[in-house]
């Protein structure tokens, strides 16, 4: 837990493939272009963030946590799924993930978005046609 409000710093840091920020006061995703090219896991649960916008730079990241955040929007999601190499991603605790799990539908509606997806919020994803194989 720090008091970090904003992503910013991270030139030099070419080799960087985990980064890890939960437990801050971080409202957005800029700043993250230096790391771009080689950021794998961005670790960011727990802070303020309600917009996505910046992310879409992130093109080789395969774990995104952002648990606890202020995510509300459809919209703002759908910006993790510019992230081609996206596998497993963990939401629990963002407005928009409450709404729809008491809703009944978060994960049929995530799966529908991020078809790519393996792990949603800590479980696996058995997609239809690998059960019709098992």
């Amino acid at each position: 837990s720090n008091c970090i409000d904003k992503i910013t710093n991270l030139n030099g840091l070419k080799n960087l493939r985990v980064l890890s920020l939960g437990r801050n006061l971080i409202k957005n995703l800029t700043g993250l272009e230096a790391v771009s090219d080689t950021l794998e896991e961005l670790w960011i649960s727990y802070n303020l963030i309600e917009k996505l916008r910046g992310i879409s730079v992130l093109s080789k990241l395969k774990v995104l946590y952002m648990s606890n955040n202020n995510v509300k929007e459809w919209a703002e999601f759908m910006k993790i799924a510019e992230l081609s190499k996206l596998e497993d991603l963990v939401f629990v605790g963002n407005p928009l993930e409450e709404k729809h799990s008491g809703e009944g539908d978060w994960r049929d509606q995530v799966i529908k978005r991020l078809p790519k997806l393996k792990k949603l919020d800590g479980i696996t994803i058995v997609h239809e046609e690998e059960e019709e194989d098992a």
